[in-house]
């Protein structure tokens, strides 16, 4: 229990977190943050997420822009 007490990206769903980036940047600029097609072309919530899921090194991506976020906004 204790070793998750300083995750900060415990509990923290993808769809939280995307909705998160979203709220901060916009779909414009969060596609030139992280170089996603699905973030560039036609995004969407459901899709994004769909690829996100499947892609390891894409939710890498956006979870350590996430953490950037937070650490600024703190």
């Amino acid at each position: 229990m204790t070793e998750h007490i300083n995750n900060p990206l415990h509990g923290k769903t993808l769809e939280f977190i995307l909705e998160y980036l979203l709220e901060e940047y916009g779909w414009e600029e969060l596609g030139k943050r992280i170089n996603i097609k699905c973030f560039q072309m036609n995004p969407s919530i459901k899709s994004s997420l769909t690829f996100l899921r499947k892609t390891s090194w894409a939710r890498q991506k956006v979870e350590s822009l996430y953490l950037i976020t937070i650490s600024k906004n703190y």
